[in-house]
């Protein structure tokens, strides 16, 4: 049973793009409290994601800091949120693109669903409270708790009928641990595109796990779980005004663009960029690397430069245009993301694959963390994948619950 939370949350998630921030950030987690109180939105959760989407940590370190510390095996809830996240990157590495389309049919047939998402939830004036205080977390702290995720998710696709992906593209633009296998399958997990059935929640559910001005009595979701399922499955529309009610948002409308801080508190959305805003970065030069010893730092890729490396070892900046013009950021990640590539190398330059490919031919040596972000430009920098948490299981995993039975960890 969930006991309720023993401490309250911090009003700010304060990510500090730091390792001493990554680190005492990983020292604070206590396995006990997060696997009875994981689940309310004030509970003990670790805040650790943004930390290893970018690399600041990796997953083996986190989870032999917990093995070490704390005694934890596999069998311990933390443990276990911590493989949801390797079986994420075991189903990309396996099924690659074609984990941003369904993997198979869910409640209603792809036509069913919006190709757009609707102005009162970006503008978080939906009237539904716990939607409403969700966009308006999204939007203001770049993060949200999974519980509201997974809420947020829900009414979009079953209540409102807005295609997963939709929803998936722009909640990751929006995090600062965006991370598209965790994001996307999740979303699909949500949406029963990934799942065997949709995952629901209902006004009860809201009252048991999240604060007083998050509840949701009186709203669209104040019904029973039979009647969201057959709004889920097309039986019948919800019941109500979807929007229920002009909220605050309404009344901020600003100018479009606009990067005043006040539009996120009044539930705006932040625009969106693909490149970093106000630092113009220059293509790759092949002059810049010919003959050098080069260690490339990339978005998620954070930790820094490890020691021993040969004397004037060039600490490079990648930003790889090719992911950035597909996945557009907020300001708030570009921002992470840029303070940390600011403070660990000596220079920085933005360029597609066939341009950093071209530059880096003439280096003498080219080092670094490939990640799957990188798409093919890892593999053919000769990028090494970092040591992992959980040793591979040898053949393509169906289900977690498969992968999990088969994962051991990793020497």
């Amino acid at each position: 049973m969930d006991g309720a939370p023993d401490r309250a949350p911090d009003s700010d998630p304060g990510f500090e793009p730091t390792l001493a921030a990554a680190r005492a950030r990983l020292a604070s987690v206590r396995p006990a409290a997060y696997a009875r109180t994981r689940n309310h939105l004030h509970g003990a959760v670790t805040r650790l994601s943004p930390y290893l989407t970018h690399g600041l940590l990796s997953l083996r370190e986190v989870v032999t800091h917990l093995r070490q510390n704390h005694g934890l095996g596999l069998e311990h809830k933390l443990v276990q949120e911590l493989g949801w996240r390797a079986w994420w990157h075991h189903a990309w590495q396996h099924q690659g693109d074609a984990i941003f389309e369904s993997l198979h049919p869910g409640p209603l047939p792809e036509a069913a669903y919006a190709r757009e998402l609707p102005t009162d939830v970006r503008e978080a004036c939906t009237g539904v409270p716990v939607i409403d205080q969700a966009v308006r977390t999204l939007h203001g702290q770049a993060w949200l708790h999974n519980h509201a995720r997974m809420w947020l998710a829900s009414y979009l696709v079953h209540i409102r009928h807005v295609h997963w992906r939709v929803g998936a593209d722009w909640m990751h633009a929006h995090l600062l641990d965006g991370d598209l296998a965790s994001n996307h399958l999740s979303w699909q997990w949500v949406a029963g595109t990934g799942s065997h059935k949709p995952y629901l929640f209902n006004a009860e559910n809201v009252a048991r796990y999240a604060p007083e001005d998050w509840h949701s009595f009186g709203s669209v979701v104040d019904t029973s779980y039979e009647a969201l399922d057959a709004c889920a499955r097309g039986v019948h529309r919800a019941q109500g005004r979807p929007g229920g009610h002009a909220g605050p948002a309404a009344h901020h409308r600003g100018r479009p663009g606009s990067e005043d801080p006040g539009r996120a508190q009044a539930g705006l959305e932040p625009p969106l960029h693909h490149a970093r805003p106000g630092a113009p970065c220059p293509a790759p030069d092949p002059a810049a690397f010919a003959g050098r010893e080069v260690w490339l730092v990339h978005p998620w890729a954070l930790d820094g430069p490890p020691s021993g490396l040969p004397d004037g070892t060039l600490v490079a900046g990648l930003w790889p245009q090719d992911h950035h013009r597909r996945w557009p950021w907020s300001r708030a990640r570009w921002d992470f993301v840029g303070r940390r590539m600011d403070a660990i190398t000596h220079a920085q330059w933005c360029g597609s694959a066939e341009q950093w490919i071209a530059a880096l031919a003439g280096a003498a040596r080219v080092r670094g963390w490939n990640d799957p972000h990188l798409g093919a430009l890892g593999p053919a920098l000769g990028l090494r994948p970092r040591p992992p948490a959980f040793a591979e299981p040898a053949a393509a995993c169906r289900s977690f619950s498969q992968f999990w039975r088969a994962v051991r960890f990793a020497d």
